[in-house]
């Protein structure tokens, strides 16, 4: 039964699933087969390509850039290399690979390659990076760049909250250095308007700030955005600028920093110690004087404990150190969080909302916001992009508060104390004479009141057997 179902009829099905392109050669080169994934990565029909030597298809490679070919010649695996190819009909295809090599009795007698994608996010990344480029070039005497790139101040920050008061305060006295910040906070809770605050506040505000999640990019990919490429330093590779360079005098903003291999992380590390960078390929330095403002959404010891953080670069980075609270710890802030995006969208979308309901704020504040102030300012947008309507109310929120709104609507209202007392007291008494066959004497012992006392309870509340 098991071998059934490792049949090459079954393999090669299965590996037609797969959102990676598989591709096989044997030992003399030639493609011996495609999966669905890679037919289309390279644009190509595999009944053409299948018995045709490599480099036949891709014409740009040859046996020392082909990353198949010299896992043919030499044996062993080769993991995550990226490779730049112009496939036979002139398109240009990048490409992160790990090729392995496919041996028989200790001879190698084909090889695997398994590729991601990654063309359009490396185009995409490096139209990004020239952008920023012909934005910081030559701008020593033009219009200081802050408003450009980093918009946000200490005054977009909404809270006023004990605890994102004090955090302002931290933040505006950590801009008012040049050392490394390290940023936690849950994804949604508002990182990004810290560290560009930090920045404006800054002594460096008319320098470039530049800003680079860290899970976007494949590893190489990052490496090379991050320092910067010289031409040959892998197949296709061309003369580049990293951020590192273009961020120089200026704050490079790393997000989700836990997300960056850790391999990658040791280079950080060198850049932070040394002040020097050296583009991929190169055997160059070259000085750079940047700000690093580091972040994650995990906490920091989980991600120290999962080796998620390489703990030299942690010590490095938590120079100063700030914890963005969720919102779910800052209800005080929701009021004026919420008054504050009815305004804005009603700017936006030429609305006029009045406000929200107090059910509605009543289920705010027991809501629990896995999305943070994100997850807020979402929920308003959409109830004004749907409802012409002056104030928000119960029926207009989305699926996600559907339990609280049920909560909120089966809640009895409030009676006045006296008359929810007297209620109480009264089945009390009731139930004491239905257990004791409304004997006056053991009724009044049960609930220990004077037995007068309970014949007028029962005149009071008109009570019969």
């Amino acid at each position: 039964m098991v071998k059934d179902l490792f049949l090459k009829e079954n393999i090669l099905n299965i590996l037609d699933y797969l959102d990676e392109g598989i591709q096989i050669i044997d030992n003399r080169g030639k493609i011996i087969y495609y999966n669905k994934a890679a037919q289309k990565l390279d644009d190509i029909d595999r009944e053409k390509a299948i018995g045709r030597h490599i480099l036949e298809i891709y014409p740009s490679l040859s046996y020392e850039t082909s990353t198949l070919l010299r896992v043919i010649q030499t044996g062993e695996p080769i993991f995550n290399q990226e490779q730049i190819f112009i496939n036979y009909k002139g398109d240009k295809i990048a490409t992160v690979n790990s090729t392995l090599p496919i041996k028989a009795k200790g001879k190698v007698v084909g090889a695997l390659e398994i590729s991601k994608d990654i063309t359009q996010v490396k185009e995409l990344s490096e139209r990004i990076v020239d952008l920023q480029k012909k934005l910081f070039k030559n701008n020593k005497n033009k219009t200081p760049v802050k408003n450009r790139n980093a918009k946000y101040t200490f005054v977009d920050i909404i809270g006023e909250g004990e605890q994102m008061l004090r955090l302002k305060s931290l933040a505006l006295k950590a801009a008012e250095t040049c050392s490394p910040v390290f940023i936690y906070g849950e994804t949604g809770t508002g990182k990004e308007l810290f560290v560009q605050s930090i920045h404006n506040a800054s002594s460096r505000r008319n320098k470039p700030f530049i800003a680079q999640n860290c899970a976007a990019l494949p590893s190489n990919l990052l490496e090379a955005i991050l320092f910067g490429t010289v031409k040959g330093s892998f197949t296709g590779a061309e003369n580049r600028t990293g951020l590192f360079e273009l961020a120089n005098g200026g704050t490079l903003f790393l997000d989700e920093i836990n997300s960056m291999p850790l391999e990658l992380q040791a280079k950080l590390l060198r850049v932070l110690q040394d002040g020097r960078i050296r583009r991929v390929g190169s055997t160059r330095t070259v000085d750079v004087d940047v700000r690093i403002i580091a972040a994650a959404n995990v906490h920091p010891q989980e991600a120290l404990r999962t080796k998620q953080i390489r703990k030299d670069l942690f010590y490095r980075l938590n120079v100063v150190s700030l914890q963005i609270p969720t919102l779910k710890e800052r209800k005080v802030d929701i009021p004026i969080l919420t008054e504050h995006f009815i305004d804005k969208y009603n700017e936006v979308l030429g609305k006029s909302v009045k406000g929200v309901s107090n059910k509605v704020i009543d289920v705010f504040y027991n809501y629990t916001w896995p999305g943070n102030v994100r997850e807020l300012e979402h929920v308003i947008e959409g109830i004004l992009n749907l409802y012409d309507i002056d104030i928000i109310e119960l029926e207009h929120l989305p699926y996600q508060f559907n339990d609280f709104v049920l909560k909120q609507k089966s809640r009895q209202p409030l009676r006045p104390l006296k008359e929810t007392l007297a209620e109480v007291e009264k089945n009390i008494i009731l139930d004491a004479l239905n257990e004791t066959n409304w004997n006056i004497t053991k009724a009044a012992d049960l609930i220990d009141i004077p037995r007068q006392t309970l014949q007028y309870k029962i005149k009071k509340y008109k009570l019969k057997k």
